[in-house]
């Protein structure tokens, strides 16, 4: 059927006629994708100490810097309540640290508007390594010396995958913005 369309219809996706992204997937992908990430401290994993990095966080600070524009700074609010529920933290802790990485993460954009993979690697890690210090500081934990070694696995294995992750959320960029048949 392609083949009936005229060259000039056609672009890298296929026929362009009756094809548009789906406003619902291209608003729900981000939200969902940070929502299950969320749901990660629910995983069988059994560890005498803290390993397994913020998913959801790191994916927060992942749509912000790759697309600033799919999630409003208000979104720390709900998705951090979301987090709080599943995460172990002292209920507002996730609410109060998501909504600050997203002012954070507003001032960074509206400072530096045009970055480079490392920049925003920098800027991820930086808040990562507050996330997780003040994290540790509102669980009622001390922060002694040992504890702190015992959190520095975790600290940087968060900033190791953070490009993973970052890979990750571009493919979902993909998914969100895939054109999909209209029906009218």
């Amino acid at each position: 059927m392609d083949h009936l369309v005229p060259p000039d219809r056609h672009d890298a996706f296929g026929v362009r006629i009756n094809r548009d992204q789906n406003p619902l997937l291209a608003a729900a992908v981000p939200w969902i994708t940070i929502l299950l990430a969320s749901l990660s401290p629910l995983s069988p994993i059994i560890a005498p100490a803290p390993v397994l990095p913020p998913l959801a966080f790191m994916l927060l600070v992942a749509w912000r810097l790759l697309r600033p524009q799919v999630l409003p700074l208000w979104a720390g609010f709900p998705l951090g309540l979301f987090d709080d529920l599943y995460s172990g933290q002292p209920f507002g802790s996730g609410i109060m640290l998501f909504s600050l990485a997203m002012i954070a993460l507003d001032l960074i954009d509206a400072r530096l508007p045009w970055r480079n993979f490392w920049q925003n690697w920098a800027a991820a890690s930086a808040l990562i390594v507050a996330y997780l210090m003040i994290a540790g500081l509102v669980s009622g934990a001390q922060l002694t010396f040992v504890q702190l070694r015992v959190l520095l696995p975790q600290v940087l294995l968060s900033i190791i995958l953070f490009p993973l992750l970052a890979s990750l959320v571009a493919l979902f960029d993909r998914l969100r913005l895939l054109r999909i048949r209209r029906l009218d």
